[in-house]
């Protein structure tokens, strides 16, 4: 009766390929998966594909960082073996560390050029402020106003013109 049962094993391999292999799981709750390379029914090779079954199902929802980097680069081949938890937890931590020694060199920046500011030894920037733009043809002058310029009981159509365009047109 083995033999029975490898034979059906077999044919359902190559009917519907091997199974999916579940290789790890994030602390998200995300569930990352294989399917290894295998042989389809007409003799053509699959290469081994790699996915995840996110919590959060709807692809509209997912948003930057929803999966760990080090997974979407498993995800991607961008890696051979998936990453440990270990892995994750101390890039992480490199991350944070980054972000706030990103922090404080900002910070006493920010006080240094308030300090050379202060003392004279750099010029503070300039804050100019230009209305409209250099293509607008009121740059440089009052914007047009936005108030109407007739009523309903004088309005009538097709009689605005563009300025400097007379009442005349070329054919």
């Amino acid at each position: 009766m083995g033999g029975f049962w490898q034979a059906l094993r077999a044919l359902r391999l190559r009917v519907f390929g091997p199974a999916k292999e579940l290789v790890g799981t994030d602390q998200f709750g995300n569930k990352y998966y294989r399917v290894p390379k295998h042989e389809a029914r007409a003799g053509q090779i699959i290469p081994e594909r790699r996915f995840v079954e996110a919590i959060n199902r709807q692809a509209y929802q997912y948003e930057t960082g929803d999966f760990p980097t080090e997974w979407e680069a498993w995800i991607r081949k961008k890696r051979k073996d998936p990453p440990t938890i270990e892995e994750i937890l101390k890039n992480e931590n490199y991350r944070e560390e980054m972000k706030r020694k990103i922090k404080d060199v900002s910070e006493k920046d920010k006080l240094l050029q308030a300090k050379e500011y202060k003392e004279g030894l750099v010029a503070e920037p300039g804050h100019t402020r230009v209305k409209g733009h250099a293509s607008a043809p009121y740059y440089g002058k009052e914007e047009p106003s936005q108030d109407p310029t007739s009523t309903a009981s004088t309005f009538q159509p097709g009689s605005w013109m563009p300025p400097g365009s007379g009442s005349s047109h070329k054919k």
